[in-house]
């Protein structure tokens, strides 16, 4: 990590040097639903219709501006756009996405109408089309991430989730409204966002499904026909392993990377998260 970023200095300087500037962001408000909302985002030079976007929501409590810089770094040698919204208060002032916790009960703000209008608006202001929208989330925007793959399917074209849950109550209640790419990165010691699950609400965030079948939901809803077993090169302290669910209908692919012994976090000092998040959604572009 420190020679990591020690490079990202060198790199900083030299752009310095040469006149140049790396990638950041700039932050837009926008109303919705009566509430003034905000969102940092990185458009590249020359975007266009065809310019990919990708959401990054942060988790429960979390910030948006200056959030996960990794991906930043990918979209700006790849050539896509980053938004990262901001998550509204909840009544004991912590910052996130309303997805249905114990501690959100009574919270009516309409997060998932947002994230529908914040794409239009992202969309329409910098010339964007609206083929190659991908959203991502981590922990409490993980949830956020799947409660839009239940909901708008359509409106991306591929999902990925780093430690989020499926609340047991929406596994129950909603059936998928079609099968969509989708996956999930997960440390089996994660404490916040249990890998085994939560049926009895022991945790106090209510009752949520065990990782592996969450993400099997939607190898299923895709009629993923095998699965492939992959260890990742190591990196860091944990193992990855990649679980691909292969053979789903329309060249769909669903999957699980499994970082044993690893607790609640992005994971980049395992694996490069944000590398293999946009080599699963380079998959799905138009």
């Amino acid at each position: 990590m420190m020679k990591k970023r020690l490079l990202l200095c060198v790199v900083a300087l030299i752009c310095a040097s040469l006149g140049l500037r790396a990638a950041e962001t700039v932050r837009y408000t926008m109303h919705y639903k009566g509430e003034e909302r905000t969102y940092w985002l990185y458009v590249p030079e020359g975007a266009h219709a065809g310019t990919p976007l990708v959401l990054v929501l942060h988790g429960y409590g979390g910030k948006a501006e200056g959030y996960c810089p990794e991906m930043l770094e990918v979209a700006e040698r790849e050539g896509f756009a980053v938004c990262y919204p901001q998550g509204g208060k909840d009544a004991k002032g912590k910052t996130g996405w309303n997805v249905g916790y114990d501690v959100q009960q009574g919270l009516r703000r309409d997060d998932v109408g947002f994230i529908r209008a914040l794409v239009k608006q992202v969309c329409r202001r910098h010339g964007i089309g609206r083929d190659n929208v991908f959203m991502s989330g981590m922990s409490n925007g993980g949830e956020m991430t799947y409660f839009m793959a239940y909901r708008y399917p359509d409106l991306f074209r591929a999902y990925a989730t780093i430690a989020g849950l499926t609340m047991q109550w929406a596994y129950k209640d909603w059936k998928a409204k079609k099968p969509v790419p989708i996956m999930e990165v997960h440390g089996t010691a994660d404490k916040t966002s249990l890998w085994e699950g939560d049926p009895t609400d022991t945790g106090g965030w209510g009752a949520y499904i065990a990782v592996p079948l969450a993400v099997g939901y939607w190898a299923a809803q895709a009629r993923c026909t095998h699965e492939e077993t992959v260890m990742l090169p190591r990196k860091g302290d944990h193992p990855v392993v990649l679980h691909r669910y292969l053979g789903g209908d329309d060249g769909i692919e669903v999957r699980l990377y499994e970082v044993q012994g690893a607790k609640h976090s992005w994971h980049h000092k395992d694996m490069d998260t944000c590398e293999e998040m946009w080599g699963f959604f380079r998959q799905y572009l138009k």
